[in-house]
């Protein structure tokens, strides 16, 4: 599976895109995350933290998947908005108006479940952030599934996020109205809800999953929450704004 991270990193970074191996790829979780982390690891990048992906019965029913899927945010397509990020058409490109939480403590590993109020008090901040969306196998998202979207470092192009709120506990994420506009027009819009009922229960989904790896979580890592506006295609010369009240506006400006 060397073979398929390089390929897939190749891609990530100099554009392209792969056809599915003829084997199928990874047979089963572990090992599409064992590709994961190699072609991370063959980027020589640091990460920000994590994205969650799948969240949404939109999101899944386009994947062809029905669970959640996590990567890491490499620090070179991790960006601050008003942001422009450079896009390749052949990944079939696309966004999402979601949140991001901030850690201000560690969740490490341990042998008890993470409850909704563990990592709750966890956060010390939330932001609004688009995710760029798409994959380095030929055709696009459609139908790819859990086990190769986790390969494709979980699908992720980039991430842009706006201003941080370190008020956020008076806010109710779960019913927080998010529009996506393209070029001035209005294309999306959703609820915190989209997101597995509430973003913190993406949060808790991760941190189990992180514990149950050994690896944990960190203070100061931030973690995207999957989709609450579904999939909106992009293309190089796209404007897209992602509003969320209160919480301020994420803008994403796309370059070749």
């Amino acid at each position: 599976m060397t073979k398929l991270a390089a390929q897939l990193w190749h891609c990530r970074r100099n554009g392209g895109a792969i056809d599915i191996p003829a084997d199928g790829g990874p047979a089963d979780v572990e090992a599409a995350l064992e590709i994961q982390r190699e072609a991370v690891a063959l980027s020589g990048l640091d990460s920000v933290g994590f994205k969650v992906g799948s969240t949404s019965a939109e999101a899944q029913k386009v994947l062809g998947t029905t669970e959640p899927g996590a990567s890491p945010v490499l620090v070179d397509y991790f960006f601050e908005s008003p942001a422009e990020i450079p896009i390749d058409p052949a990944h079939e490109p696309a966004v999402e108006g979601e949140f991001a939480l901030r850690l201000a403590r560690d969740l490490p590993p341990r042998d008890e479940e993470y409850r909704f109020n563990d990592v709750w008090d966890a956060v010390d901040a939330v932001a609004g952030a688009i995710e760029v969306v798409g994959s380095r196998f030929a055709g696009g998202l459609a139908g790819k599934g859990r086990l190769l979207t986790t390969a494709d470092f979980g699908a992720n192009i980039a991430l842009a996020v706006g201003p941080w709120t370190t008020d956020w506990k008076s806010f109710d994420l779960a019913a927080h109205e998010v529009s996506v506009s393209l070029d001035g027009n209005l294309r999306e819009e959703g609820i915190g809800a989209r997101a597995l009922g509430h973003p913190i229960i993406v949060l808790q989904w991760l941190a189990n999953k992180q514990s149950q790896t050994g690896r944990g979580l960190l203070a100061g890592e931030i973690i995207s929450t999957g989709t609450c506006t579904g999939l909106l295609d992009v293309a190089p010369g796209d404007f897209v704004v992602a509003d969320f009240g209160m919480l301020g506006q994420v803008e994403i400006r796309f370059s070749r």
